[in-house]
């Protein structure tokens, strides 16, 4: 609040100059004289001097109603910016892809808005292009990525990792020849995949197996073709497709493999035979994005804790 706006309203708590110069810790003849300069630049005298205690005039009310709104709003912007910073209150918007979205990101949300109720959650579901376009004007918070030519322009924090898989439909001959490295769904939910002693396997076997790959310029097409390079051959695809949730569920129907995430059939177990690839390019780093700027909200800084804890 302004001196000007402090000395009268003082003097009005108080009822008298001198009382109220007291408190201020400034002389009465210096206080009077502000008071005075005050009424002079409005026309209008603020207190009636004939009483005792001071009364207002009827300017001294608007202008004391004035500053009590002001004190009002000051309270309120304190009290916002208080929220905000003991997470009351705040927004974050977030993009991510379906995969994240539908299977990755739900019960994390759902425990940090348990936690911090006052947060707004916006979650926009988008390519990876497109949350890369989104992010950098500021039309997001935050987004999630593994593709390194999408981080180069933004800050990042590493927030979880996955494991591509061969998912080979179970009818398939191939899982005979294959059985000793073969995993059920439950075995991947159990994480035995993580496992050193869990058999690899590369793609050389699956020359002549159809598959369905997610189309170009998705990360995991981009994965699959590197590792279809380093067997020696190129794929037959019968698909593409644009989800992995959809190539997942298809393969469950189809004579034919695909790739897939761990994650994925954690949440999701079908019925599928999967394989542990024996790829450096099989372990994906999803990192949290942010726009380069000079001040993060809060409320995205700590759902970022959060998420980097719990993912």
């Amino acid at each position: 609040m302004q001196q000007e706006f402090r000395y009268v309203y003082q003097v009005y708590k108080e009822g008298s100059i001198s009382k109220a110069a007291r408190s201020l810790y400034i002389t009465q003849p210096a206080l009077s004289i502000a008071i005075q300069k005050i009424e002079d630049s409005i026309g209008l005298p603020l207190f009636d001097r004939s009483r005792h205690p001071l009364e207002l005039t009827p300017a001294g009310r608007i202008y004391i109603n004035t500053i009590e709104k002001m004190k009002n709003i000051d309270k309120e912007l304190e009290q916002q910016i208080q929220d905000i910073r003991q997470l009351n209150t705040g927004h974050v918007c977030m993009g991510g892809s379906h995969y994240l979205n539908a299977y990755i990101l739900p019960e994390h949300l759902a425990a940090f808005n348990a936690l911090h109720p006052g947060i707004e959650l916006e979650l926009e579901e988008h390519s990876a292009a497109t949350l890369a376009s989104m992010l950098s004007a500021h039309e997001l918070d935050m987004t999630f990525s593994c593709n390194e030519k999408f981080m180069m322009d933004f800050e990042r924090f590493p927030a979880f990792t996955d494991h591509v898989l061969l998912a080979v439909q179970e009818n398939l001959p191939i899982n005979h020849l294959l059985s000793p490295s073969a995993l059920s769904a439950q075995e991947i939910a159990d994480g035995r995949h993580l496992s050193d002693a869990c058999p690899a396997i590369t793609l050389e076997p699956f020359r002549d197996v159809d598959f369905i790959l997610l189309s170009s310029g998705n990360n995991l097409h981009d994965r699959s073709m590197e590792m279809f390079q380093d067997a020696g051959f190129e794929p037959h695809v019968i698909m593409q497709l644009s989800r992995l949730v959809t190539a997942y569920h298809m393969t469950e129907h189809f004579p034919a493999a695909t790739f897939v995430s761990d994650r994925l059939v954690m949440h999701s177990q079908a019925h599928l035979k999967y394989y542990k690839l024996d790829y450096e390019c099989a372990k994906r780093i999803f990192y949290v994005l942010l726009p380069k700027q000079n001040y993060t909200p809060v409320a995205v800084k700590k759902l970022i804790e959060y998420l980097m804890l719990h993912l």
